[in-house]
Formats: structure tokens, C-alpha cells, sequence
């Protein structure tokens, strides 16, 4: 039996100040009294039954998302910290990242975050145009968006993302470049620049606004990643850009690792050895913050995966990877032999969509344009 893939720990912070009508993570609006510190035991008590699960791996990276996670208190964020690396352990050069939103942060808050053992901060700023920070309902203007990455800086941190979405409510190519250009001059080293995107289930939803056509959504996308990389940026993961170092809680999701969740909503994937066989199990706790709070045990619905989902479920991942992932990976973090993709792979890299390399899953650079074709050619292995 090869080793068990690394383990990671995400924790969900459920609240914000207000809900943004493009958003559709379980996010919900703060009470007027936070109940931070019954929430934070109430993650301590996960921890505590999530040991089994570690099976003795220690924590490689820690991400505290949301909601606004910035809205808990340092000495909050420390309680977590602490008991995580007393129940399981770190590694050495563990990566922690916590969540902060423009309008919920402060310079004293991120003095104290980095204090409890955060040592990188991922910064909700969306956009540097106040115009449409406040058509996506952000509670933050430009001002406070560049205020806060000045902060961070100053607080220490060295390792910071932006969070920057292109093809907003009428926007040009002009415009998306100059947010673009914001973040690059920030001197962050990492940013994730994405497409704003319709979700079901949301306020953009329902009532749709009128979005850039596609020929210039496309000119945003071919010009946003060729300033990128003029600028230094390595595109490593589709929405995804660093010039300093990736992120390593997304990596170990990308390569397929195991990560607990804990947290209202929050996910989990882990695998363990049953038999002789690798079964990977995935697990999600209670949506909402009151539920999540009142059960002993929060976990709503888990599953095991069947053989037949485990190449679409890691191609889904891995193949995000510009760089794409060792052939050998597939084995050891699915437990399936080689043959059971071979002729998928070898179909694809004749049609020019999968680097011929024995060695690599990677796709080429047409195949990258058309990823979603190249994982559902894995459907059902």
C-alpha cells in the first residue's frame, strides 16, 4: 500500500457583512452579535472527532474561507490554529491562509492574524473601480481596496493573493485592464483573476445585467494574460497567477490531496486503506451557521466514491494544472491502475489534446482551451 495523499484543513466561516447579489457560496448575513466564540468551539469539538481522519498526517496548509473570515477576531483565528496543530500536527513550513474582505479589515486585525500563525492572506478586492464595487454589492470603495493590500504589506505579509473578477456589469476591455494593472502594481505575488459568472441561486441569477459580449470577453481574456505574464506572472492553474510561489492548499486540491472541512457547509475528502483498497469518501457538514451550532455531530451527507467516478473526479482536478500532474499520481491518489485510463489518454494525445509524455497528465495548449471536453472524456472509466 502506497502512503496516504497529503492532508490539508479548511475551516468555514459563514458570515459577512452583507450578501453580494453574484454570490453563491454559503455565505449569510452577521447577526448584530457575532457568536464567534461558540462558533469557534464548535470547530475546536470537528477537530477533535476529525482526528481519526488524519490518520497521523500532519497538517500541510490550513485556509480559513468564507464569508468574510476577517470579520472573527485574532485571538479567534489563534484558538483554531492551536488546537489543529495540537490534534494533528504541523509540517514545518505549514502555508495558512485566511480570507479578508476590504470593508471588514483593519491594520491592528492584521498584526494579530499574523501573530496566530497566518502567513498569507488572500484579499477579497474584486475590482479597483468603485462604480462597480457597487454594482456587485461590495461593502468596500477603491480606496479601501487599495488600503487594505497597503496594510497587509505593512503588517509583514509577505505572501499575498488578490481576488480580481473580469467581465463585469458593462465593462470594457479597457476598463478590465486597468483592475488588472491595480493588482500588478500592488506588488502582490499572487493573483486570481477570474470571470464573473451567473450562478443559480443568486440575486445576478434571477435578475441578470447586461454582461460584455463574448468577443470582448475574449479580448479581456487573451489581453489580461498576456499583461500577466509581461508582468512576470506564471499562469500555473486556470484562474490562477503567481510571481512568488502558488498556492499550496489549492495545489494539494488541484493534485487531488485530502483536506477535512470543518465548518458550517464545509467539504471534506479523505482516503483511507479498506481492505487492501484505497476508498476515497467525500462529506459535507450543515449549511446553515444555526444548524451547524446545535448538532453534535454537523456532518449532513458523506458518501464513498465509486471506482467508475475516481478518473473524471481527479482529471477534474489535475488537469486544472497548467503544468498538469505525474502520470504516477493517478494511481496513488485514486488507488485505480494505469490501464484503467490508458486508451482514454492515448485517444486524446492523437487528437492532439493530451501532451504525448508517458511521464505527465498534461494537456496541450489546445486541449487547455477546451478542458471541460477533455475531463468528461473521462466520465465513467
Amino acid at each position: 500500500m502506497s502512503e496516504l495523499p497529503p492532508l490539508s484543513l479548511y475551516v468555514h466561516i459563514p458570515w459577512c457583512i452583507k450578501k453580494c447579489p453574484y454570490c453563491d457560496f454559503n455565505s449569510h448575513r452577521a447577526p448584530a452579535a457575532l457568536p464567534e466564540q461558540a462558533y469557534v468551539s464548535a470547530l475546536q469539538r470537528e477537530l477533535q472527532h476529525a482526528q481519526r481522519a488524519a490518520a497521523g498526517r500532519p497538517l500541510q496548509s490550513i485556509f480559513f474561507g468564507g464569508g468574510t473570515p476577517s470579520l472573527f477576531s485574532a485571538a479567534a483565528i489563534a484558538a483554531v490554529v492551536d488546537s489543529a496543530k495540537d490534534r494533528m500536527g504541523f509540517v514545518d513550513d505549514i502555508e495558512i491562509t485566511l480570507e479578508a474582505n476590504p470593508g471588514a479589515a483593519e491594520q491592528q486585525r492584521f498584526s494579530g492574524y499574523r501573530r496566530a500563525g497566518v502567513n498569507r492572506l488572500s484579499i477579497g478586492v474584486q475590482s479597483f473601480d468603485s462604480e462597480q464595487l457597487q454594482r456587485l454589492g461590495r461593502v468596500h470603495d477603491h480606496r479601501e481596496a487599495h488600503c487594505a493590500v497597503a496594510m497587509a504589506q505593512r503588517a509583514g505579509f509577505a505572501r499575498i493573493n488578490i481576488d480580481l473578477m473580469h467581465g463585469l456589469v458593462e465593462q470594457t476591455a479597457a476598463q478590465a485592464l486597468a483592475d488588472l494593472n491595480c493588482a500588478i502594481d500592488s506588488g502582490v505575488e499572487h493573483i486570481s483573476w477570474y470571470q464573473l459568472t451567473l450562478e443559480a441561486n443568486t440575486e445576478f441569477y434571477s435578475k441578470p445585467p447586461p454582461l460584455p459580449s463574448e468577443e470582448v470577453l475574449e479580448e479581456i481574456a487573451v489581453r489580461g494574460h498576456q499583461r500577466l505574464l509581461a508582468a512576470g506572472f506564471n499562469h500555473y492553474e486556470v484562474s490562477a497567477y503567481h510571481r512568488g510561489s502558488a498556492a499550496r492548499h489549492n495545489l494539494n486540491y488541484w493534485q487531488f490531496g485530502d483536506y477535512l472541512g470543518i465548518g458550517a457547509g464545509a467539504h471534506s475528502k479523505i482516503s483511507a486503506w479498506v481492505g487492501g483498497q484505497l476508498q476515497v469518501s467525500r462529506s459535507q457538514n450543515s449549511r446553515r451557521p444555526e444548524d451547524y451550532l446545535s448538532r453534535d455531530n454537523p456532518r449532513a451527507q458523506s458518501r464513498n466514491l465509486a471506482p467508475e467516478e475516481l478518473a473524471l473526479e481527479f482529471m477534474l482536478n489535475a488537469l486544472r494544472l497548467r503544468q498538469g500532474v505525474a502520470s504516477e499520481l493517478f494511481s496513488q491518489r485514486t488507488g485505480l491502475p494505469p490501464q484503467q485510463i490508458a486508451a482514454t489518454v492515448q485517444q486524446l494525445q492523437r487528437r492532439g489534446l493530451l501532451v504525448a509524455d508517458t511521464t505527465r497528465l498534461q494537456t496541450t495548449e489546445l486541449g487547455y482551451r477546451f478542458l471541460n471536453s477533455v475531463v468528461a472524456a473521462f466520465d465513467q472509466q
